[in-house]
């Protein structure tokens, strides 16, 4: 049972909340992050797993947010990005499995040797909700807040956008990771550069997230497991016992309803509850699969996790009651 929030305090800055850190993965990578730590130690703490190739510090403001609702938080870059960077990406073979089954599994250690007494909950934004079903001590999550999270398969790409989307993640990119060893994403715009390996885990993904690793499947996967080892990650997805809350929005081109049911499906005995939305809903022209963690939804999303983190109980803002007990997937 996780235990209740502290009621809200004064809200400093995100910047002068956060506190460098550092720690291990679970093979030794020193990865980088910040923590937020609440005055009381018991307090439930919070572990942010970001989306593929996007830094944790864009995480900042919601993580300040959480903290003055009355968690512990803690963000971290993934091995290859952000403050988690190497000198060079070209050796750096990390794929998403490294991403989570050391890195997260890494941050799990941390939080629970750092706040021994608190409970721990997760959330996952995009792939980060695929990485809580890697970490071998996912068992120790009490609860599990996910937005727009799925693997990247592309047929459940938004159709109108879906070709488009094809060209660009699953041509564009492999090509111009094949030329430079990485996928120099920040100098186009698009995301950080991004280590190899997860640019062939992205691009070459089977309709079952862990059949993209098997040896016999898509040879193309950055890592190639046997039949018993995908079965033992299955297992890994089947230990997360911790209710989940998965949200996804209507204007999220990979965040479709088949995309987010693919991947809820692997969390076999997680209660789960799904909230879909529509920007209309809240009264914005669009929110999109980045959108959600921006400070200008601290007043009508935010709220959402937060509510969920706290208790349990889904938040509805289209519910003027805002009382709404969870509802399972079918």
């Amino acid at each position: 049972m996780t235990k209740p929030a502290a009621r809200p305090s004064a809200k400093p800055s995100a910047s002068t909340l956060a506190q460098p850190i550092e720690f291990s993965a679970a093979d030794g990578y020193q990865l980088g992050g910040h923590r937020w730590v609440h005055e009381h130690i018991d307090a439930p703490v919070v572990v942010i797993n970001a989306a593929t190739s996007v830094v944790s510090r864009y995480y900042a403001r919601f993580a300040a947010y959480l903290h003055n609702h009355g968690f512990h938080v803690i963000t971290y870059d993934y091995r290859g990005i952000g403050l988690s960077r190497p000198e060079s990406l070209k050796n750096l073979q990390a794929g998403w499995l490294d991403w989570g089954e050391l890195d997260f599994e890494g941050a799990l250690i941390y939080a629970s040797q750092q706040f021994p007494k608190s409970d721990i909950l997760a959330v996952g934004h995009s792939v980060g909700g695929v990485l809580v079903g890697l970490a071998p001590s996912n068992h120790l999550l009490s609860r599990v807040f996910t937005m727009g999270a799925q693997h990247a398969y592309w047929p459940d790409y938004l159709g109108s956008r879906r070709w488009a989307m094809r060209l660009r993640w699953h041509v564009m990119m492999p090509a111009l990771t094949q030329l430079f060893g990485y996928f120099p994403g920040k100098r186009l715009g698009w995301l950080e550069d991004t280590p190899a390996g997860v640019v062939r885990d992205w691009v070459a993904p089977a309709p079952d997230f862990i059949d993209t690793y098997l040896g016999s499947g898509n040879v193309r996967g950055s890592r190639q497991l046997t039949a018993s080892q995908c079965n033992q990650l299955r297992q890994r997805f089947a230990q997360v016992r911790a209710p989940t809350l998965a949200l996804s929005v209507t204007d999220d081109p990979y965040g479709t309803p088949a995309a987010i049911d693919r991947l809820l499906a692997n969390f076999t005995q997680s209660p789960r509850s799904q909230l879909r939305l529509s920007p209309t809903d809240i009264a914005v022209d669009q929110i999109g699969h980045f959108g959600f963690f921006h400070s200008r939804f601290e007043q009508s999303l935010w709220p959402i996790a937060l509510h969920w983190l706290q208790t349990g109980q889904m938040l509805d803002p289209r519910d003027d009651s805002h009382a709404n007990k969870p509802r399972a997937n079918p």
